[in-house]
């Protein structure tokens, strides 16, 4: 299994994915979420330049936030800047739209989108909201046609299994691990966590810096797929929507949402202490060096060939270290 890195895109990152290089990291992957990061390409295209082998790519980049020709762009670009490194993931949109208020975007859109993504990169002319186009870029200005650059698809439903195989070279997966994804032969499993000293209760500070902001995953991604009651279910889900819903209603998302994958908001904190650090093995990859390659193991025998930890927390390379540490012995 590959390790590799993501981070929740920041000021920080090419310096960050400097450093997973350093410490002999396979790929960086960066989000492309507009409301609460700086530009995702702008971030790889400073990595590009800092690094020498490390692969590169959004994961996941959501296209409702720009027109295919942008991104077919700035993929050609960033392939100029990082030859036979780069691939790009594509998902429908979890933070990327919910925190602005939208929902995912249907699987018929991401066909089309990424057929003509395809397509421009590939130099043909194609046809998008009834015009017709194609990459005009002369020489010096981008990489000549075509340019080979893998697509993934982020997918844990039939439609989206559908879509990744035509279109995709391989299956990005998060939050749960689909039974489909044994059959493809590229599988990157975004997940966060920590490795937990052998004595350390998994309430500790350290714990909830490093593991908490994945840990709140189960109840941002409870609210958004099964609503308040899904949320009440969990341990220290009703305080954690006791405080979301002060929000008003048209504002909640922005509750929800707020420090997503980078720290706690009032919300998970209020959680977190009323108990539900309790789910913290379980909601993150999360516990003793032996318990993380444990559950790496298990991940491996479903079908995940990319293991993607994000660090959280201000001991980046601490992270960084006791993970890779845990994922190789």
């Amino acid at each position: 299994m590959d390790v590799s890195v993501a981070f929740p895109t920041a000021l920080s990152s090419p310096d960050d994915i400097a450093l997973a290089e350093e410490l002999g990291y396979a790929r960086a992957w960066v989000y492309d979420t507009p409301q609460q990061s700086p530009d995702v390409w702008m971030t790889l295209a400073l990595a590009a330049e800092r690094t020498e082998r490390i692969g590169l790519g959004p994961g996941v980049l959501v296209p409702s936030l720009r027109h295919p020709m942008a991104n077919a762009a700035a993929t050609a670009t960033l392939a100029a800047l990082a030859p036979g490194r780069v691939a790009v993931a594509f998902g429908t949109g979890f933070t990327g739209r919910r925190a602005m208020g939208y929902g995912a975007i249907t699987w018929a859109f991401m066909d089309a989108y990424i057929r003509a993504y395809r397509a421009l990169l590939r130099g043909e002319v194609v046809e998008w909201e009834g015009v017709r186009m194609q990459m005009l870029h002369p020489d010096g200005h981008s990489p000549a046609r075509p340019v080979d650059v893998p697509v993934l698809v982020g997918a844990l439903g039939p439609k989206g299994d559908a879509v990744a195989r035509e279109l995709g070279d391989g299956l990005f997966v998060t939050l749960a691990q689909p039974e489909f994804m044994t059959a493809y032969s590229w599988v990157p499993y975004l997940a966060w966590g920590t490795v937990l000293d052998d004595d350390e209760p998994q309430d500790s500070e350290h714990a909830k810096t490093a593991a908490g902001p994945g840990w709140a995953l189960a109840y941002h991604g409870a609210y958004e797929f099964g609503g308040p009651d899904a949320v009440r279910a969990l341990v220290g889900g009703p305080e954690w929507l006791e405080v979301v819903e002060k929000a008003p209603a048209d504002r909640r998302h922005l509750a929800v949402h707020t420090g997503h994958c980078v720290h706690l908001n009032d919300a998970d904190t209020a959680a977190w202490d009323a108990g539900g650090h309790a789910m913290l093995r379980e909601a993150t990859i999360s516990g003793s060096r032996t318990e993380v390659r444990d559950r790496l193991a298990e991940l491996a025998e479903r079908g995940v060939t990319e293991i993607v930890i994000q660090p959280c927390g201000p001991d980046t390379r601490g992270e960084l270290e006791r993970f890779l540490e845990a994922a190789q012995s």
